[in-house]
């Protein structure tokens, strides 16, 4: 399954919106995500869904994980996300997970619904939180494999 996205200024959104895609804002910035077709277009990324749980229509906050991997690194970090414990899907507030692997960049994305931007707070100061980044930042942590993240990851949030 591909999904798509698009960032840009908010006002540029209403197109995509017409045409049936979900539309997140964030100030004057937006992003617009599309599972269900095969769109074209300046500015829309490619990615393959490796996991997915739950509808994202569903969710009114999302979290946007963008994690630069190397190519010798793909095949390690995408094992650790395959067989992930699945706990955020128990969490109050979850909506909707994907693991997206690009089609034509090095950047992961792990997107999150939540019901709002509490319940992602929430599940972030929750044990389960905990359980799924307790190896980050000790020897056993992905964190710490040489070659595998060529720069810094970052978030990027939005809401409906």
């Amino acid at each position: 399954m591909k999904f798509y996205k698009w960032l840009g200024n908010a006002q540029e959104s209403d197109a995509l919106e017409d045409k049936g895609w979900f539309v997140l804002t964030n100030g004057g910035d937006a992003a617009a995500i599309n599972e269900q077709g095969s769109p074209a277009g300046d500015g829309i990324e490619a990615y393959e869904v490796l996991d997915q749980k739950g509808k994202l229509e569903d969710g009114a906050f999302a979290v946007f994980n963008n994690i630069p991997v190397t190519e010798e690194g793909r095949e390690l970090f995408e094992s650790r996300f395959q067989n992930r414990a699945g706990l955020v899907e128990k969490e109050p507030g979850f909506a909707a997970i994907r693991i997206l692997r690009p089609l034509d960049s090095d950047t992961y994305v792990i997107l999150t619904m939540w019901e709002d931007e509490s319940a992602f707070t929430n599940w972030q100061s929750s044990q389960a939180y905990s359980h799924a980044h307790k190896k980050r930042g000790t020897p056993e942590g992905i964190d710490k494999r040489p070659n595998i993240f060529p720069r810094p990851s970052f978030v990027t949030t939005y809401s409906k």
